[in-house]
């Protein structure tokens, strides 16, 4: 099992703490599970505190015996009630004068429980900053996410020996989930937005890469019912001459690949095979536009001004009302951290960031296709993680 190194650890509590200075706070108090996990090593039952200055207490309910193998922070006790923090923080000497939580996901209720237990404190939204620190990631996330993308790859590979004609886009799902599971994949993608829930990935067929659904993505698929997860694979069988569009990400050791490949029994369309070529010549002059200091909504924009000039504007990255606004995500413990490549963002990109870019992908009425990868961004230019081959795979 791999754990957290104590110096990545002391690295980003550190920048935490440069941050808590900076705004005036007293400390910060982490509590969601990516968050926590980042900051102590450990996704358990756990309330993080940490100060602006001095060293950090990790206080664990359950599995505290986990919490203390876990994580390399060298302070952490056993907590009985949560109801006792401001005691045991106070007994420690802590002001608690103005006090960070992560205040984009914690629920109403819980919010007023913590302002009950902390009456004498302001509490502050956080979150964004946290967010941003994550944001660069470092040689050891990078490592992680390079092997996430390899297994993504050598799934992919795969392909061709799970699909038959007549079977169903859940079935291939499930061969593809396996190869995934089969090397590590530990089944819970997370994302931060509110009501974004997401299975492993999307296996869409032929008309079926053209249904909309809630999901913030260019491409949804109908899934297998209205009640869960609405989007993906579903009961659709997959038939020759229809493109098969392959949309994953790939979890391994808490980092999350993201990546999309095409194939097809048989031969598609002229329409969809200019398409994808469109996508690759796109996504190719995006990569030689990104470099460090390029502002993220310059991306965008560039991307969607070359679909127009293709003639393809009306299919980028989805069909009217339905189309995803942006062309670029990161990618890290979450499937939707920042930089996010979209109008009106005006972050510039620096080395470390990790993101998926979007290819672009294309929709038209008898299907989806395009290309998507996982990319690094480097001093001296970007780094594509995911290495699969990108033309149509003919089955």
């Amino acid at each position: 099992m791999l754990y957290t190194p104590k110096n990545e650890i002391d690295t980003r509590i550190q920048a935490l703490q440069a941050i808590l200075a900076q705004q005036e706070m007293d400390g910060a108090l982490i509590v969601h599970h990516t968050n926590l996990f980042y900051l102590s090593g450990t996704s358990q039952s756990c309330h993080l505190f940490i100060p602006r200055i001095g060293e950090p207490l990790l206080m664990a309910r359950k599995s505290y015996h986990r919490a203390l193998i876990e994580s390399p922070i060298e302070q952490i006790m056993e907590l009985q009630s949560l109801k006792k923090i401001p005691e045991i923080l106070q007994q420690r000497g802590c002001p608690l004068e103005n006090l960070g939580m992560e205040l984009d996901v914690i629920p109403y209720n819980n919010w007023k429980f913590y302002k009950k237990i902390f009456y004498d404190t302001n509490l502050t939204d956080i979150s964004d900053s946290l967010k941003r620190i994550r944001m660069i990631k470092s040689d050891h996330e990078i490592n992680l996410l390079q092997e996430a993308c390899t297994i993504l790859d050598q799934v992919f590979s795969e392909v061709p020996a799970m699909v038959c004609e007549g079977m169903t886009e859940i079935e291939l799902a499930s061969l593809f989930e396996a190869g995934l599971r089969r090397r590590g994949y530990a089944g819970c993608s997370k994302m931060r937005t509110f009501n974004q829930d997401f299975f492993l990935g999307n296996i869409v067929s032929g008309t079926s890469g053209a249904v909309p659904s809630y999901f913030d993505s260019a491409v949804n698929g109908s899934g297998l019912t209205p009640a869960n997860n609405p989007h993906g694979a579903g009961w659709k069988t997959i038939g020759r001459n229809e493109i098969i569009f392959i949309d994953y990400s790939c979890l391994i050791n808490g980092y999350l690949a993201d990546g999309a490949r095409m194939f097809v029994l048989g031969s598609v369309s002229e329409q969809l095979q200019q398409a994808h070529n469109a996508a690759l010549s796109i996504q190719n002059e995006l990569i030689e536009m990104i470099r460090p200091g390029t502002i993220c909504e310059d991306i965008y924009e560039r991307a969607v001004s070359l679909a127009e000039e293709r003639g393809l504007g009306d299919h980028f990255m989805g069909i009217g009302k339905d189309r995803a606004r942006f062309i670029g995500h990161g990618i890290g413990l979450e499937l939707d951290e920042y930089p996010i490549f979209a109008k009106g963002v005006k972050t510039p990109l620096v080395p470390g960031m990790t993101f998926a870019l979007e290819g672009p992908k294309f929709v038209f009425p008898e299907g989806a296709i395009g290309i998507e990868n996982s990319c690094c961004l480097k001093p001296d230019g970007l780094q594509v993680l995911t290495r699969a081959p990108q033309e149509i795979i003919r089955l």
